[in-house]
């Protein structure tokens, strides 16, 4: 329940040092793989205009990863720009095509309503993520690469993901990564407010912005 009390950071401090809290802000060790670079010559399109965009206008996506069983797993969370809300997710054993694949089926908007897909060239070079994007005509936008400053709302929504939601937390099996991914995306939507968003949640923005 919000209250509107402003706190200053030195106040928040002492609260928390008061109450034996400790900030969940900390890097997760994982050993870097080769990943496939795209080099298509595709142009960064997006260019690093990150705001006044419409609705569904803008999906921008990246791939994390998170301990399962003692094994590495990988997920993927699709963005939209213009409000920040997680409209696609979906996590698999491995870092595929299909991952993004079903973060895309997951949207539960028309999919022709989207007109650009922006990410890093990380991991995105695929047949199966060419056909999503030709059939409903969404188009390609690439970051420089070496230059994450290009998918900033990305970095920072991952950032804030692997703070709040895999930080701290076990997960035994895919089944139960998968229950509580979907409650943190329902959480992060509705519940979780944003200074970018006039301190509203990302489906109180959109509402607000359709009145």
């Amino acid at each position: 329940m919000r209250k509107d009390i402003i706190l200053s950071r030195r106040k928040i401090r002492f609260l928390m040092i008061k109450n034996n809290l400790v900030s969940k802000y900390t890097k997760l060790k994982y050993r870097n793989h080769k990943t496939m670079v795209n080099n298509d010559q595709i142009s960064n399109v997006l260019n690093r205009q990150f705001n006044n965009k419409k609705p569904n206008e803008v999906v921008v996506s990246d791939l994390t990863y998170v301990q399962v069983g003692g094994k590495w797993h990988y997920i993927c969370l699709l963005i939209d720009l213009f409000n920040r809300e997680i409209i696609g997710y979906s996590a698999k054993p491995n870092k595929t095509a299909e991952l993004v694949q079903q973060a895309f089926h997951k949207i539960t908007r028309p999919l022709n309503k989207i007109t650009l897909f922006h990410t890093d060239r990380n991991e995105f070079k695929n047949k199966i993520i060419d056909e999503i994007l030709i059939t409903f005509n969404i188009k390609r936008s690439l970051s420089a690469k070496g230059c994450p400053y290009y998918n900033a709302v990305a970095e920072t929504t991952y950032k804030t993901f692997k703070t709040e939601f895999i930080k701290g937390k076990k997960f035994e099996n895919l089944t139960q990564l998968k229950c509580e991914l979907f409650d943190f995306v329902n959480w992060y939507n509705n519940r979780r407010i944003h200074g970018s968003l006039n301190y509203l949640t990302p489906v109180e923005f959109r509402k607000w912005q359709s009145t």
